[in-house]
C-alpha cells in the first residue's frame, strides 16, 4: 500500500452507472444512491463476496470471472431498485414479474427474476460478441489456411460488432442518461483519488476517462481473445464457437488481471495498454450535469470506509 505522488493515489473503490443512479462499491461495503422525484436516496449494505467463503475463488486468473458475474448480479439488482425509485408511483412491475412473485414469493421471486436476467445478458453478450463473428468469420474465410489470420479476421469482425453496439446504444435517450451518469462516477472517483472534498465543485472539473472503467476491460477482452482463440485452428465454424465459449473463462481471467495490474500502474507499458480502452470511453462516459454528480457522490461518500488507507493499493 503506498501512495504513488503528494496527494494522489489509486484506490480499491469502482462504480456502475444505472439508470438515474449509481451503484458504488468499497472495500467494505456498497451503496446505490438514485434520484427520485423528491429528492435523492441511498440505499447501503455491507458487501459480501463469494472469495471470501472460498478463498481458491480470489487466485488470479480465477478471480476474473467470479468478479464478472458477481459484478452481473449486483449490477443486476441496482439496476431494479434504481428503477423502482425513480420510476415513482408509475413505476409497475410487468405481468411476468407478478407472476414469478406470486409463484415463488417476494425473496424468491426477486432471485428468480435476478437469475433469469444474468442468464440472458450473458447469452445475450456472448451470442453477439463471441458466436456471431466465429460465424460470419468461418463464411468469409474458408480459403485462408492460417488459424491466426482467421482469429485476426474474426477479431476485427467483434471489435467492429462491439463499436457498432456501443455507438447504437448512445442514440438511445436512456442510455444516453447511463452513460452521463458514468461520467459523474468517473469524475468523482478521480476527485477521492485526488484527496480533494468532494463538492460539485471539485468533481466537475476532473477527467470523465478513468483507467478502471469496466468499457477499457470489456475491450481488453476483445484483444485477448484474438490470442487465445488463434491456439484453436478447427476449421469447422461450430466446433469452433463450442471452443470459444469453453475457454471464455480463461480469457475473462486474463483480461482481468491485465486491466487490474494497469489500473495499479503508472509507466508507459499501462499507458500502451489503457490507451484504446481510454479512447472507446469517448463513446460510453459522458459529461453529467450537476445533479448526477451529487448522486455520485452520495454513492462514493457511503462506501468510504472509515479507517484511513483501508481502499489504498
Amino acid at each position: 500500500m503506498k501512495k504513488r505522488e503528494p496527494c494522489t493515489y489509486r484506490t480499491t473503490i469502482g462504480g456502475q452507472a444505472l439508470i438515474e443512479g449509481i451503484l458504488m462499491r468499497g472495500p467494505k461495503k456498497q451503496a446505490v444512491a438514485v434520484r427520485r422525484p423528491d429528492g435523492l436516496i441511498v440505499k447501503e449494505e455491507e458487501l459480501k463476496l463469494v472469495g471470501d467463503r472460498y478463498p481458491i475463488l480470489k487466485l488470479p486468473f480465477i478471480r476474473g470471472t467470479v468478479n464478472f458475474i458477481d459484478s452481473m448480479v449486483r449490477g443486476v439488482k441496482a439496476l431494479m431498485f434504481s428503477a423502482e425509485q425513480a420510476g415513482d408511483e408509475s413505476y409497475q412491475p410487468d405481468k411476468f414479474d407478478l407472476w414469478i412473485e406470486k409463484k415463488f414469493g417476494a425473496e424468491k421471486a426477486q432471485k428468480a427474476i435476478v437469475t433469469i436476467a444474468v442468464i440472458l445478458g450473458i447469452a445475450f453478450s456472448v451470442g453477439l460478441f463471441i458466436l456471431l463473428p466465429t460465424l460470419l468469420a468461418g463464411l468469409i474465410t474458408p480459403l485462408i489456411g492460417s488459424g491466426f489470420v482467421k482469429s485476426l479476421v474474426e477479431g476485427i469482425i467483434r471489435i467492429a460488432i462491439f463499436l457498432l453496439y456501443i455507438y447504437l446504444m448512445t442514440k438511445v435517450g436512456d442510455i444516453r442518461r447511463v452513460f452521463e451518469y458514468h461520467g459523474a462516477e468517473h469524475k468523482s472517483i478521480f476527485c477521492y483519488e485526488k484527496n480533494l472534498p468532494l463538492t460539485v465543485e471539485n468533481v466537475r472539473v476532473q477527467p470523465r476517462n478513468h483507467p478502471r472503467c469496466g468499457t477499457s476491460f470489456l475491450f481488453i477482452v476483445m484483444i485477448v481473445s484474438i490470442l487465445v482463440f488463434s491456439v484453436f485452428r478447427w476449421s469447422n465454424p461450430f466446433v469452433r464457437m463450442g471452443l470459444r465459449i469453453l475457454v471464455l473463462p480463461v480469457i475473462v481471467g486474463i483480461s482481468y488481471e491485465i486491466s487490474r495490474w494497469t489500473g495499479r500502474h503508472d509507466n508507459w507499458i499501462s499507458a500502451i495498454l489503457s490507451a484504446p480502452g481510454k479512447a472507446l470511453q469517448h463513446l460510453t462516459v459522458f459529461e453529467p450535469d450537476d445533479s448526477m454528480i451529487e448522486v455520485a457522490i452520495a454513492a462514493l461518500t457511503a462506501v468510504i470506509p472509515e479507517e484511513k488507507g483501508l481502499d489504498a493499493w
